[in-house]
C-alpha cells in the first residue's frame, strides 16, 4: 500500500502492474480492496491503481464532520490523478464511485483517456426520467435508515438492511466472512453519505461527457441502477455498454473473468496506438 497526499488527506492506494494507468474508484461500503479478483487480468496489461477515497480503510473514521461529499471526493481524485503525474489515465467506478467518476470527466476531461462506469450510483432528474419526484429517493432513504443503525453502534443490523435492501433478503447472511468483514471496516462512511447532497443526473451532464466511455452493468441488477445506466448510456455521446450475463451490481466479482474482458477489449484501442 501507498499513500499520496491530496488536498489535505493521504490517500492510500495499490498500484499493480505496468502500462497505461488504469485508476479504479469504489463504490459505497468498500475500498480498494474490492477490486482484489481482477488485479490479476487487467494488470497483466495496464498499470492498475486502485484508491481508497477519503475516509474509507485504511482509515477508520469516526462518522463525524463535513468532510465525506460527492464534491469532495471528486475534488480529491481530481487531485490524486494530477498528482500521479502520468498523463491521462483510464477511470474506471463502480457504484458510487462510477458517480464520482462521472463527475471527475465532466469536470476535467483533458485527465482521462477512457471511462469506464459500472452501474453508476445516483438519481436521474425530470430531464431523464419522465416519472421524477422531487424529495428523497427510495435509495436515499434506504441508505438513512442504515446509517442511523449503524450510528446507533449496531453495524450488523445496518449492514443487514442495506446489503439485503440492495441484493435481495438474506443477502448479508450469505456473504462470505472476508466479503462482511471489508463491509464492517467501511460501516461509518454510510453516515456520511446521508449528508452527500449528491446531485441527480441530468440530460445536459451526459451529454456534456466528451470520454469515450463504456457502461458496465449486471444483466440480473433489481431496482433503479439499470434504469441509471441506462439513460446516462443513451446520451452520452461516445458510449457502449456491455451486461455481464447471470451477474448483479457486484458484477466485477461475481463474473470477474466476464468483466475483465469487457474491459480489456474497451481499453484495448489505445495500447494499439
Amino acid at each position: 500500500m501507498q499513500t499520496l497526499h491530496v488536498n489535505g488527506y493521504d490517500m492510500a492506494y495499490l498500484d499493480i502492474g505496468q502500462g497505461l494507468p488504469l485508476v479504479c474508484v469504489h463504490g459505497s461500503l468498500c475500498d480498494f480492496r474490492i477490486w482484489s479478483c481482477i488485479f490479476g487480468p487487467l494488470s497483466m496489461r495496464h498499470r492498475v491503481i486502485a484508491v481508497s477515497l477519503r475516509h474509507f480503510f485504511p482509515e477508520h473514521w469516526d462518522g463525524v464532520g463535513d468532510t465525506y461529499s460527492i464534491a469532495q471526493h471528486v475534488d480529491d481524485v481530481i487531485a490524486f490523478i494530477e498528482g500521479l503525474d502520468a498523463g491521462p489515465v483510464h477511470l474506471m467506478g463502480h457504484s458510487r464511485g462510477g458517480h464520482v467518476s462521472f463527475r471527475v470527466a465532466q469536470r476535467r476531461p483533458d485527465l482521462l483517456r477512457r471511462l469506464i462506469l459500472a452501474e453508476p450510483g445516483g438519481e436521474l432528474d425530470a430531464t431523464l426520467d419522465p416519472a421524477f419526484k422531487p424529495g428523497p429517493s427510495p435509495l436515499a432513504a434506504r441508505i438513512a435508515a442504515s446509517a442511523e443503525i449503524i450510528g446507533n453502534g449496531d453495524i450488523e443490523g445496518g449492514l443487514t438492511l442495506f446489503i439485503d435492501a440492495l441484493e435481495g433478503p438474506g443477502a448479508w447472511k450469505r456473504l462470505p466472512a472476508a466479503a462482511k468483514q471489508l463491509l464492517r471496516d467501511n460501516a461509518t462512511t454510510l453516515i456520511g453519505q446521508t449528508r452527500d447532497q449528491r446531485p441527480p443526473f441530468s440530460r445536459a451532464d451526459a451529454e456534456a461527457i466528451k470520454v469515450p466511455t463504456l457502461f458496465i452493468g449486471g444483466a440480473n441488477t433489481k431496482g433503479a441502477l439499470p434504469q441509471v445506466l441506462h439513460a446516462l448510456a443513451a446520451h452520452v455521446p461516445d458510449s457502449r455498454t456491455a451486461m455481464i450475463p447471470g451477474a448483479t451490481h457486484p458484477m466485477f466479482e461475481q463474473a470477474p473473468q466476464r468483466y475483465c474482458e469487457s474491459v480489456l477489449e474497451f481499453l484495448a484501442y489505445d495500447l494499439e496506438k
